[in-house]
């Protein structure tokens, strides 16, 4: 895939929207080369329901972003959300052979962490060590070469529903794509607005999506917490629709134009026309309204976001406070309604560690995106980054898939 072999595609399946970013490494920087968006269809709250929609709204952006960069597109890290999400913490404990940590002693921690009993019709997604522990010494990041005969690790696992990984799997291949890792949303959400500082103090991302809220808590540089509330932007325009008496087109774009987490920034003599359904004629209603809406379904998602900060038990390690990424932050008084809820600073989170195109990405509705191709780069080894022959059946294991395009490259 592409002119040199540092290609890394992006493809971001959100509820709204369906977006490829390319990005090509360059000395360790990624430099945005290709990027095009379109609304989604065939998702809900993050997952698959409509395969063919699916397959087609992937295609049209892949199209265009293969345009635009000039590249031929065969491979794409893919973002993971949805209610099916579940976050857990484990530990494991070995022996050191020799006395010494090799690498494969630390493989050999990381699977007993992962020994859990878990449903059949889950699979783990991500494994994301915390910290190791060597002879009762923790702290440590990377315990490779370190003395000692007991290794330990504590991690954080991710799973999800098998169904749905195999679902946004197959609407790649039908597009002839290799998905080369499926990135749990808010995971490659940190890696494009989070600070190394923040990661380390303690922070809360909170990705606020069309169909769901994401939840991920770090501290000492790594996850600790992960969660999804069933709340969106989307379920805004739907209480603006109800409210107002309104389609749900329009109810989006009066919270897009007039809309505000925070009524009391608007006037109470300003209105707004309003389109009606059953083609009656549009009406004035007042803006403050309208604000008023929004502001009772902002406060419930930042209730729920507090309840979940607080099950964590990071709360009062999170000096640097919450993150907001996602469409919806961009709304016009979150933060302080945010601030005041939650009782720690907010601010919202732009991807800011790119070069190229970058200010066409430059916004919290691409975080997610941007944030696959960082995360492509920091773990795609040197073969998976050449061009890789296109998989055209549906449901190939991804070790199958690999093989291929080392073969066929």
């Amino acid at each position: 895939m592409g002119k040199n072999g540092n290609i890394i595609v992006g493809l971001d399946l959100g509820t709204t929207k369906t977006c490829a970013i390319v990005g090509e490494i360059n000395n360790g920087g990624v430099d945005i080369i290709g990027f095009s968006s379109a609304p989604s269809k065939g998702l809900r709250k993050g997952m698959v329901i409509d395969i063919e929609s699916t397959a087609s709204s992937i295609n049209k952006v892949i199209e265009e972003a293969e345009l635009m960069s000039g590249c031929s597109i065969s491979s794409v890290y893919t973002g993971i959300a949805g209610n099916h999400i579940k976050g857990l913490n484990s530990n494991g404990v070995i022996g050191i052979k020799d006395h010494e940590v090799k690498k494969n002693d630390i493989d050999r921690v990381i699977e007993a962490a992962k020994a859990i009993a878990i449903p059949q019709d889950r699979e783990v997604i991500h494994v994301l060590p915390q910290e190791f522990i060597v002879d009762e010494q923790g702290g440590i990041h990377d315990p490779l070469g370190m003395s000692g005969v007991r290794l330990e690790a504590k991690v954080h696992m991710v799973t999800g529903a098998a169904t749905s990984a195999q679902n946004i799997i197959k609407c790649a291949n039908r597009n002839g794509l290799v998905v080369k890792e499926l990135v749990l949303q808010t995971l490659a959400s940190s890696e494009s607005t989070l600070e190394i500082d923040e990661k380390e103090l303690g922070i809360a991302l909170v990705d606020i999506g069309g169909g769901t809220t994401d939840i991920a808590i770090l501290h000492g540089g790594s996850i600790r917490y992960t969660s999804v509330l069933p709340l969106g932007g989307n379920h805004i325009a739907s209480d603006i629709a109800v409210g107002l008496r309104t389609p749900l087109k329009q109810a989006e774009e009066l919270k897009i134009q007039h809309g505000s987490a925070s009524s009391s920034l608007t006037s109470k003599d300003e209105t707004i026309e309003v389109t009606c359904m059953g083609g009656r004629q549009p009406r004035k209603v007042s803006k403050r309204f309208l604000c008023q809406i929004i502001q009772s379904r902002v406060e419930e998602m930042f209730n729920l976001v507090h309840q979940e900060i607080t099950r964590s038990g990071y709360k009062e390690l999170m000096a640097p406070g919450v993150v907001l990424t996602g469409g919806t932050s961009l709304l016009e008084g979150i933060l302080e309604v945010g601030e005041q809820i939650l009782d720690l600073p907010v601010r919202v989170g732009y991807p800011n560690t790119v070069g190229g195109l970058s200010e066409i990405v430059k916004s919290p509705i691409y975080a997610t995106a941007v944030g696959l191709v960082l995360y492509g780069r920091d773990h795609a080894s040197d073969h998976n980054r050449k061009n890789g022959a296109k998989n055209l059946i549906p449901g190939m294991t991804r070790s199958v898939k690999d093989w291929f395009a080392e073969v066929f490259c």
